[in-house]
């Protein structure tokens, strides 16, 4: 062997044990176990984590055990009203009404009142989007409906939607983590309506109100309130349809928000439709004052934004995990939903996929870690981390060195 040949193959030789030494250092050290937890491990996408500092000690409960519709009751529900136009600067020429049932009961409230008047494009690309079009196809039977639908991780071309027709869609994709990226796409001189399912999007997404005629959304989601009250926003396009249509269907009584062919003006100024919990009421005008309190808009965005860019950073920095939604444009600042991409995961059956997420779910779920990250049910198996405006950042960098030790953990125990 000659002198030159002795290095080369020294060398080699070198760099193999080097390489081979950094393998079994970068193993050990992924596999450590964090030794901090979050301090507070709920990352549901709904209900949502309460607002930090959160206490039912904030809350006036001298309401409690009245009567919403005495005076002081419809004084409170209508600053509720007031405070949610305000922080989310709703034009004031738009009606936002509590309504029952959380944001399904308004999107419902909505569809059963105001479709049938002319054509329907509906927009899906998740479960919820789905959700519409089976109402609209099999329960509202109407027939001039064009459906565009897209896998989870898309969304559907925006710029093939008909501004002639009503428009139904979802802002924000809860169980998708796809969300449209802004509402050029929706015409000013359009002659349909649009009804805008936003309830993750409001208070963590910037909502076009001029684009959008009827909008709906929940106390649990962005602001994490407690659950079953809706909100319903209304443009004045929205109600001259309410006032001159009238649908060919018998309505529920919590759906009617006309009598005698005029909109019922008092379910926006404080009267609901049926009781509400006055004790979910403060817990609401709890989160708006916070909301307030933080910076308002700007400042629930800017919360949003960032713990956004949290799960960002880390996905871009580690080879086992990636985003549901495909493109940047698309994915939502708040209910982030994350796919294993690992290619020794990815070539398994779809089953053995989902039993393994689930694994890594129900170990961080039991140490206390994180509550409730595993997809929607009927998404791709994956985890889906909220990152709306009550959760502090701090928690989630917590998080992230604990996902990294527990997908380790679970893959090793293949």
């Amino acid at each position: 062997m000659t002198t030159v040949n002795f290095f080369n193959t020294f060398a080699a030789l070198l760099f193999q044990i080097k390489s081979a030494i950094s393998y079994i250092i970068t193993m050990t050290i992924k596999s450590e176990k964090p030794q901090i937890k979050p301090e507070n491990p709920c990352f549901s996408s709904g209900p949502c984590a309460k607002r930090p500092g959160w206490s039912v000690g904030n809350f006036n409960l001298s309401l409690l055990g009245r009567s919403h519709r005495a005076k002081e009751g419809k004084t409170r529900l209508q600053f509720a009203i007031d405070k949610t136009k305000q922080i989310l600067q709703i034009p004031e020429s738009y009606q936002v009404g509590i309504v029952p049932a959380s944001n399904t009961g308004a999107f419902e409230m909505a569809m059963w009142s105001l479709l049938g008047e002319r054509g329907i494009d509906v927009l899906a690309w998740e479960s919820f989007g789905k959700g519409w079009v089976n109402d609209i196809i099999k329960q509202l039977q109407l027939k001039d409906v064009r459906i565009m639908e897209a896998d989870y991780g898309d969304t559907v071309n925006l710029q093939e939607v008909d501004n002639s027709r009503d428009i139904v869609f979802t802002w924000n994709g809860t169980t998708s983590g796809v969300r449209v990226p802004n509402g050029d796409w929706i015409s000013d001189q359009r002659n349909g309506l649009t009804l805008c399912d936003a309830t993750s999007a409001a208070f963590a997404q910037d909502l076009a109100w001029g684009k959008l005629d009827v909008t709906t959304f929940s106390w649990q989601k962005v602001l994490g309130g407690e659950a079953q009250h809706g909100i319903i926003v209304l443009s004045p396009r929205a109600i001259e349809r309410l006032e001159s249509y009238t649908p060919l269907w018998p309505l529920p009584k919590i759906f009617r928000m006309t009598k005698n062919g005029k909109v019922m003006s008092e379910i926006f100024s404080g009267s609901t439709i049926n009781t509400p919990s006055m004790l979910c009421v403060e817990d609401y005008i709890d989160a708006l004052t916070w909301a307030e309190q933080i910076g308002g808009l700007s400042g629930l965005f800017a919360r949003a934004n960032g713990n956004f860019a949290v799960i960002e950073d880390w996905v871009e920095r580690t080879p086992w995990i990636g985003f549901l939604a495909q493109t940047p444009e698309i994915r939502s600042n708040t209910s982030v939903c994350l796919r294993i991409v690992d290619a020794d995961i990815t070539q398994l059956p779809q089953q053995e996929q989902a039993t393994l997420v689930k694994k890594i779910v129900t170990l961080l779920d039991d140490l206390e870690v994180a509550k409730d990250i595993g997809s929607y049910r009927d998404a791709p198996a994956g985890l889906r981390i909220w990152t709306g405006a009550t959760i502090e950042q701090k928690n989630l960098e917590t998080l992230l060195p604990w996902l990294d030790w527990a997908y380790d953990v679970v893959k090793s125990e293949r």
